[in-house]
């Protein structure tokens, strides 16, 4: 009787603990926008990821975790490495995570955990010894030639059990000692899965499994979803007949990107297994991330099958218990890539790109433009630790907006803006107000922007909050507000000074007539302070040389600032 009452109690407290956990961390859909919420309120990642080994020892941490604070992050990302939390084999150590833990609160940040398990940038290489030493028991992957790499196999339940079992003990400790205060906040599964060198497993396993009939659950989803899958995939699918029944190459084709669309099914079967484990123990959101498949690199030849925006629908009905796929980002085009991985059913989150001033600015731009949860650069340690350091200004100014930037998610009154050397200016449109956005060095004022100078990357967001009213906060822009019929005009070598006067040889007549209408102008402009509960306070009123004379909002490359801009109209 007794040991069944002592039953009872846990699974009592296991239930309730749970329930708290829920409450205090859920999903918000506003909009077009999925918000992550804490305590009720929506969230965003101000967020660094910690270098591969820079959280392997506890001094590391303590050393880090204060920089990361007077950095001005919210969030901090970590690995939890496998072969450090189960050096031999059935005994864990959780004393680093749970000092990650104590230093993440004791310096007001929250922490998204990476599960270093099976899979790290495609190979195996953060499994503890005793599992890479018994690779007859823990097979790894083949290459056509029967080569075997350093990649754990997906099709193999002994390596699933010891992942798993390792995965879940950490989730139940994250349970025991953090589910009341939930410093940690989100999990990612896995780091960057994906073959190399190959595009999929040819191990007789794998070769038996490919030949096989594609899963009945897969071609119901996509016959379900048909209109709404990845334009890529309907393609492939529509290429090869789309057929309904019949082997990954009756149904997709033979080429080495049906052999990527096998192997995603099996990676993301295996995280849903994972994440099954892990809820049960700690019911946490959770997500994998992916290296890209740029530069023109053919399957195996970048992490191949990993949670793509390719291979979405694969992901997405392999594995439903994810929160999202989230892309790391080092190569160039970063529009593009992020317009790829904001989808209708993927909220944008950016846990790595490369550390560099331009973050800054590109932290602006994921929220404004897309809605994003968070933005993380790697190696966040190596971050000057300067306050004029870009990142430092961006974030401080984004934490004041925080409450504006979620109240305006996903009601299409908020964009974001990038420019650079090449991309310098963009054009956007709200109801009869067009504005006219570019770089600041589109001014030529600053000696840097005609001297041959690379042009640091100018970005930020613009929100509509009233029909003449609008938040503008950034760096390196400027901003033009006009009218129907002002568009309608044509200028000609209108190059003014910055006292507005024209700049010598140049002509500031317009080649048409003005034949009436309404002109916009500034009715006031202030750099202003946004408080907690998002209500401005006025920081100086902006007017005569800050704004080019009425003309044009701008904020300097150099400077991150909010500005509340009110409008007017005259003829």
């Amino acid at each position: 009787m007794k040991t069944r009452y002592l039953f009872l109690l846990v699974v009592t407290f296991c239930f309730m603990s749970t329930q708290a956990q829920e409450a205090k961390i859920r999903w918000n859909k506003q909009g077009t926008a999925t918000q992550l919420c804490i305590d009720g309120k929506p969230y965003l990642l101000l967020a660094g990821e910690l270098g591969n080994s820079s959280a392997s020892s506890i001094n590391d941490i303590k050393r880090i975790f204060p920089k990361l604070h007077r950095l001005g992050l919210n969030t901090v990302l970590v690995p939890a490495s496998w072969e450090l939390v189960e050096p031999k084999e059935g005994e864990f150590d959780f004393t680093l995570i749970t000092s990650i833990i104590e230093e993440a609160r004791a310096n007001r940040l929250k922490v998204v955990f990476l599960w270093f398990g099976a899979w790290k940038n495609s190979m195996s290489c953060y499994t503890p010894i005793w599992f890479k030493k018994e690779f007859n028991k823990y097979p790894r992957v083949q290459t056509e030639e029967g080569k075997p790499l350093e990649i754990a196999s997906p099709f193999s339940e002994a390596v699933f059990q010891a992942d798993s079992r390792a995965f879940e003990a950490f989730m139940q400790h994250l349970a025991e000692i953090d589910s009341q205060k939930q410093t940690v906040i989100m999990i990612q599964v896995e780091n960057e899965i994906g073959m190399l060198e190959s595009a999929r497993d040819h191990s007789p396993t794998a070769n038996s499994l490919f030949k096989s009939e594609v899963p009945l659950t897969l071609m119901k989803y996509l016959q379900k979803h048909e209109k709404e899958l990845h334009p890529w995939l309907i393609e492939k699918w529509s290429k090869a007949g789309k057929k309904i029944h019949g082997s990954w190459e009756t149904i997709f084709g033979k080429d080495p990107y049906t052999d990527e669309i096998f192997m995603a099914w099996h990676y993301a079967s295996y995280v849903e297994r994972m994440i099954k484990k892990g809820k049960a123990a700690y019911n946490l959101p959770m997500y994998v991330n992916a290296a890209m498949n740029s530069r023109n690199r053919k399957p195996g030849e970048y992490p191949s099958a990993g949670p793509l925006a390719h291979l979405i629908d694969i992901w997405h009905c392999a594995a439903p218990s994810l929160s999202l796929l989230a892309p790391d980002l080092y190569d160039n085009g970063f529009i593009g890539w992020t317009a790829q991985y904001k989808l209708h059913n993927n909220p944008l989150f950016i846990p790595e790109i490369k550390l560099e001033p331009n973050d800054g600015v590109r932290a602006f731009y994921v929220f404004g433009e897309h809605d994003g949860i968070g933005f993380s650069p790697f190696s966040i340690e190596d971050a000057p630790e300067s306050p004029d350091y870009p990142l430092a200004k961006s974030y401080q100014v984004l934490q004041e907006l925080m409450p504006v930037i979620t109240q305006y998610q996903g009601k299409e009154a908020m964009k974001g803006l990038l420019f650079d050397q090449t991309e310098k200016k963009r054009i956007l449109k709200w109801g009869h107000t067009t504005l006219i956005c570019r770089h600041f060095f589109t001014l030529p004022w600053d000696k840097r922007a005609t001297d041959g100078s690379l042009w640091p990357e100018g970005g930020g967001l613009v929100i509509r909050i009233a029909e003449d009213e609008y938040l503008v906060a950034g760096s390196g822009i400027v901003i033009e507000f006009k009218s129907e019929d002002e568009r309608r005009l044509t200028t000609v070598n209108q190059t003014l000074g910055e006292d507005g006067f024209a700049a010598e040889g140049s002509s500031i007549r317009s080649t048409q007539n003005w034949e009436g209408g309404k002109r916009i102008g500034l009715s006031q402009v202030s750099e202003v302070h946004i408080n907690a509960d998002g209500s401005m306070t006025e920081v100086r009123r902006l007017n005569g040389d800050q704004t080019h004379q009425g003309r044009h909002v701008r904020i300097g490359v150099d400077d991150f600032s909010i500005l509340h801009v009110k409008l007017y109209e005259y003829k």
